[in-house]
């Protein structure tokens, strides 16, 4: 009996191992499959990035210029954000409201020509509200008029690399001359992320109250998904509806810019059909960090007979979910690193190939500076290196 009772559990034990296998492999085999096409739907364009690597993963028209409306506000934040880590500006400052602002029209947060109203409240009323009058505001409190204003819109943009966009306005009302595409959106969106993480949390808040008036956020992928924590919606007759959206799942950013759809439902379908597609059939990994030594070379002729090198900003990658075990990194360093060497001097390369097919590449810099040797040690190296 007692010999029948073991048999039994062995038996239980491989019956549970065996349906333990078949599970694990069928997840294996579902990870394994092929990336399938994107979600296509009704808009005028739209693009689906990897927010660590800035890997595009779907995309529709992406560099084609369309009318931004109040997705404009995402620079005219990202500007104040500026001037506030700078130090030319304030939370705590109490900004003078004129009748210019007071009389912007479309979306407002409803303040007076001539209050003074805290910087941080307007940023509020900007992010969430979506208020035209704060917009305004904050750009004559920075720049001194809006015209000045989107001046430095301009030049920021084309520092971050927003080679199709233009601004003339911090509202995003319609102009012939403002214009935006969803790839300079998506990619706006990613730098302000990465520069401003702190003050980007303002995007995930709800709700606002202000002068006794509560007003909702306009992003309804806020109460649909908890993993969206941003970012603005627009709308305009001419741009239709209109959102940028981004959103985090073990550890992986995507950040979705949707243009031109016909209805407040359509932008916010769309977006959440983007993002369930980035996150189920990708996956981002962090390879190496900025800063990190990598290797460490011989350096000729220099004060130091060595030199650490790394890169100078964190290496990711994107790749279909599951083909991580086929990642393969490998470094191509300069034969003869001769002083004198600055930090951040390129001197070789990262190559990163999947399934043995080059995927990427990013520079291999110096990690320090190291000047010319005194005369005895350029003399020495001369004839080690001569001879060896």
């Amino acid at each position: 009996m007692e010999a029948i009772v073991k048999f039994r559990i062995i038996s239980i034990r491989l019956m549970t191992a065996l349906i333990l296998l078949l599970i694990t492999s069928a997840v294996i085999a579902a990870d394994a499959l092929p990336v399938p096409a994107p979600p296509q739907f009704n808009a005028s364009s739209y693009v689906l990035m990897d927010h660590g690597s800035g890997a595009v993963l779907a995309e529709h028209n992406s560099r084609e210029r369309v009318d931004p409306a109040s997705i404009t506000k995402i620079m005219t934040a990202y500007v104040v954000y500026k001037a506030l880590d700078a130090g030319d500006i304030s939370l705590e400052d109490q900004v003078d409201i004129s009748e210019y602002a007071w009389r912007s029209i479309g979306s407002r947060m409803f303040v007076e020509v001539g209050d003074k109203i805290l910087l941080d409240d307007l940023l509020l009323g900007l992010t969430i509200q979506s208020g035209n009058d704060a917009s305004v505001a904050l750009a004559e409190h920075v720049a001194g008029t809006e015209n000045a204003f989107a001046d430095i819109m301009n030049a920021q943009a084309k520092r971050i690399g927003m080679t199709g966009s233009h601004f003339v306005n911090a509202t995003g009302l319609p102009d012939n001359d403002h214009y935006i595409t969803a790839y300079d959106i998506a990619l706006l969106s990613r730098t302000m992320i990465n520069e401003f993480p702190e003050e980007y949390k303002r995007y995930s808040q709800k709700e606002f109250t202000f002068n006794g008036i509560k007003q909702f956020n306009r992003n309804r992928l806020l109460w649909r998904d908890s993993a969206v924590d941003g970012i603005k919606t627009g709308h305009t007759e001419a741009a239709g509806y209109c959102l940028a959206a981004s959103a985090v799942k073990n550890d992986m950013r995507l950040i979705t810019a949707v243009m031109g759809t016909s209805s407040d439902k359509e932008r916010t379908v769309n977006s959440q059909a983007l993002l369930n597609y980035g996150f189920r059939y990708y996956e981002s990994h962090k390879l190496y960090k900025a800063g990190e030594v990598l290797a460490q070379q011989r350096m000729w002729k220099g004060e130091s007979k060595s030199i650490e090198l790394g890169l100078d900003k964190d290496l990711f990658v994107t790749i279909p979910r599951g083909s991580y075990e086929n990642l393969k990194a490998d470094m191509s360093i300069d034969a003869d690193i001769v002083a004198p060497i600055e930090q951040g001097d390129q001197v070789g390369v990262v190559k990163v190939t999947l399934k043995g097919e080059d995927y990427l590449e990013q520079s291999l810099v110096a990690l320090q500076s190291n000047p010319e040797g005194g005369l005895w040690r350029r003399i020495v190296d001369f004839f080690v290196k001569l001879f060896f």
